[in-house]
């Protein structure tokens, strides 16, 4: 009998801290960002200067997860399929993003690519700019989401074990072939979850692209940037009305990763 009243007191407990954590605050967000009808919503959301925000942040979502996606299969398979010096190294390497505050992140690629840094002189005689503008704001994304691909993938390609592939390669298979046929099916489902995840951070991530974009509007304001600037102009509805595009993509993406998480254990079972 004690041991249900536990079990219910917690079941309580865990679902009140998310109502009051989670869903209240979205359902605000949504809930105030209507207050002034749906006519003045859909001018907030269409706006000109949201539109080019969400086409930024969509650009920047889009190419980080093309890189690190390419770079998360690359360790992931260098890490548990082969042997060399400084393995523990790269896999320590690989974790740095999420040990260090995003503002710092930003603050790097300043001092890098930025007018004191010794990277500029370079950028400048190649007439690439990097701070304040388009590229800066995908390094930072690409840096700030760099482990989460390669983190998914270690771990279900350290249990699959390497025999298969090497089999596969004793036959005489490339190595192309090798990933396609016996690699890829077992890791599929988590490379899906691997991307979702990181797809969810670099649309939301504010630290890092706020040091260097610069907060031009128009030109390298994201969405959650755009969401500051309406803010801080005391434009609460517009604002709110704004950050509902991205409650609505959080959404989106968490029922994408409750699917492929659902299938990923239908598999381990």
């Amino acid at each position: 009998m004690g041991s249900k009243a536990i079990k219910i007191a917690l079941i309580l407990l865990s679902a009140s801290f998310v109502t009051i954590m989670l869903i209240l605050p979205l359902v605000t967000v949504l809930t105030y960002s209507m207050r002034q009808g749906w006519r003045i919503f859909v001018s907030y959301i269409t706006d000109y200067y949201t539109i080019k925000a969400l086409n930024l942040t969509l650009l920047a979502a889009a190419v980080t997860l093309a890189v690190n996606t390419v770079f998360g299969i690359f360790s992931a398979w260098s890490i548990t399929k082969f042997r060399f010096r400084g393995k523990q190294a790269l896999t320590t390497l690989i974790d740095i993003p999420f040990s260090i505050s995003p503002i710092i992140a930003g603050l790097v690629f300043i001092l890098i690519f930025g007018r004191i840094g010794w990277a500029y002189p370079l950028m400048e005689a190649w007439n690439v700019k990097i701070v304040f503008a388009v590229p800066g704001i995908v390094l930072a994304t690409v840096f700030v989401t760099f482990p989460f691909v390669s983190r998914e993938l270690i771990p279900l390609m350290q249990s699959q074990g390497s025999e298969e592939e090497e089999a596969a390669a004793l036959m005489g298979a490339s190595g192309f072939l090798i990933f396609r046929k016996i690699t890829f099916p077992h890791i599929k489902w988590g490379l899906l979850y691997g991307v979702i995840l990181c797809a969810a951070r670099a649309l939301g991530e504010f630290g890092a692209v706020s040091v260097v974009s610069g907060h031009l509007r128009g030109k390298t304001n994201t969405l959650p940037l755009h969401v500051e600037v309406l803010f801080n102009e005391f434009k609460l509805t517009a604002s709110f009305a704004v950050a509902s595009i991205l409650v609505v993509i959080a959404i989106i993406v968490l029922i994408l990763r409750n699917i492929v998480e659902y299938r990923l254990k239908r598999e381990d079972g």
